[in-house]
């Protein structure tokens, strides 16, 4: 009796341990197609701040691709995906449970342009968001950075797909295709008849955070206090560099014409008040 009680109690101890050392997995949307490399800094970022938490956390690419707006309806349908890294707007912060510490530093909102090669002065005498007029623009359908755009008076041109808009720039259907710091260097190799206009920077506050769904407030704390402790400790600031250093000096966003545009986009929660997690373009951090 007393030999089958032990070996009951070790059995139920190997399971406990068993049970809570095993890996989490959690899904993040795989990228659209295999030349698009915007999810490789997000994701690691994930991984960075879920590897300070008492879970041990495994982060894998969901079997499925999605643009963002199918990102959004995945996570709140609770299939598929269990958190991805996603431009901010009231509606997707109302659906889903943001993690409001901006995952690139507010550089979605800094945005030079792909132009087809040997049109570069074109944007030559544009000083102004005025001198705007007139130049054919455009953005994905669903993207935020389009009612962004649009509320500043700008007229934007949509496509469906990320991949069909480098193939419209291409074939004539517009002139001026604003992309993050953070991407155009990646898509500038993905697509070499166009170019990187040298003059001007479009500049909003703005960037994506990492969402869940709403009814996950585990893995949301859990990847708050990852990314908080990342920030304490100054391995946020080191991946950051890591991976977009090389690219921002590349983008010489201090000898450009600024035009600032207003984000009719950002709540009220926007953490606006804590200059550290966002980019000083002056400082270079």
């Amino acid at each position: 009796m007393l030999l089958a009680l032990r070996l009951l109690l070790l059995m139920t101890a190997l399971c406990w341990h068993a049970g809570a050392s095993a890996t989490q997995i959690v899904r993040y949307p795989a990228p659209e197609s295999e030349v698009d490399r915007r999810h490789d800094y997000p994701r690691e970022l994930l991984q960075l701040a879920l590897s300070k938490t008492k879970t041990d956390y495994r982060v894998e690419y969901s079997s499925i691709r999605m643009n963002q707006e199918r990102e959004v309806l995945e996570l709140e349908a609770g299939k598929n995906v269990e958190v991805s890294s996603i431009p901010s707007s009231a509606e997707r912060e109302a659906r889903l449970l943001p993690i409001r510490i901006p995952v690139n530093k507010g550089l979605l909102g800094w945005r030079i342009g792909l132009v087809r090669q040997g049109e570069q002065n074109l944007f030559a005498k544009v000083k102004t968001l005025k001198d705007l007029d007139g130049v054919r623009i455009a953005q994905g359908f669903e993207w935020p950075d389009t009612r962004i755009l649009e509320s500043n008076g700008i007229k934007v041109i949509s496509g469906a797909t990320y991949q069909g808009l480098f193939k419209m720039l291409v074939a004539g259907r517009f002139d001026y295709f604003p992309r993050s710091v953070l991407e155009i260097w990646s898509e500038l190799d993905a697509n070499p008849s166009l170019e990187v206009e040298p003059r001007v920077a479009l500049h909003y506050f703005y960037d994506a955070y990492f969402f869940v769904n709403k009814n996950n407030t585990t893995l949301a704390e859990d990847i708050r206090q990852g990314l908080e402790a990342a920030i304490a400790d100054g391995s946020f600031d080191k991946l950051f560099q890591q991976h977009w250093g090389d690219r921002l000096r590349r983008a010489r966003l201090a000898e450009r014409t600024v035009i600032e545009l207003r984000n009719p986009l950002l709540t009220p929660e926007t953490p606006s008040n804590r200059p550290e997690l966002w980019y000083d373009q002056k400082r270079g951090r």
